[in-house]
């Protein structure tokens, strides 16, 4: 297997000094967090993100195989495998979180990989539905990560791509600046070098439609849409 320890070990470095590491306990709560935590604000954007696509999924009304790249903990699956008649992958490269996710949810129709996207555990599987929920920007080609994913999916297939920010061409070079900054203030510049920013243009190649704009001003002040959500078919 192919994985990449040194980014697997500066990543769970870096979200262990973020506070993104979090009890067995509190990950079986997710999205629910405390108020007083350091990033409550930010969950309650995650958890209104997996409540609108949960809704979506819902109303298909029929069996959906699920896969999630970049499941991180798990928490997104396990709440994606409470969707009726839905089987659900969660793939991740980090290790630690991945034990973790295997260790605090255990149901038969969810299982978690350990290894990296594309990932020959999936070879000869297909899948209705594939999320990326802010994992997209760890992927340094755009259109090649969506290709690979295109292989993946069932004919009427879909890619969502949610709790990830889409950038104009002219804000790329502002937001990799800040990153730099970001992670050189925490003590792993070297993280900068794994953490990619993607333009909206980018999407334009590819059939899509954005279910959620933060762009329009209605959503942005008051469904208080912080991320766009992106639907991709082949």
């Amino acid at each position: 297997m192919n994985t990449n320890l040194g980014f697997e070990q500066n990543y769970i470095a870096l979200r262990q000094i973020e506070k993104r590491i979090y009890s067995d306990i509190e990950v079986l709560l997710l999205p629910h967090i405390a108020r007083d935590h350091v990033h409550y604000k930010e969950w309650k954007i995650r958890k209104q993100s997996c409540s609108l696509l949960i809704s979506y999924l819902k109303r298909k009304r029929k069996p959906i195989k699920i896969l999630e790249v970049g499941c991180g903990n798990g928490w997104l699956s396990a709440k994606l495998s409470e969707i009726g008649q839905s089987e659900v992958t969660g793939l991740d490269v980090n290790r630690v979180e991945i034990n973790q996710a295997i260790n605090v949810f255990s149901k038969k129709n969810l299982k978690f990989i350990y290894d990296r996207f594309p990932s020959e555990h999936l070879e000869g599987l297909k899948f209705d539905i594939i999320v990326f929920a802010a994992s997209i920007q760890y992927f340094n080609c755009f259109s090649e990560v969506i290709n690979e994913a295109f292989k993946c999916l069932t004919v009427r297939g879909e890619i969502h791509i949610v709790d990830t920010p889409f950038y104009k061409p002219d804000e790329l070079a502002d937001a990799a600046n800040r990153s730099k900054k970001y992670f050189s203030g925490l003590g792993h510049a070297e993280m900068a070098h794994h953490y990619h920013y993607h333009s909206i243009n980018d999407l334009l190649e590819f059939n899509h439609k954005i279910l959620a704009n933060p762009r329009k001003l209605f959503n942005r002040l008051f469904k208080k849409i912080k991320f766009p959500w992106v639907m991709i078919k082949c």
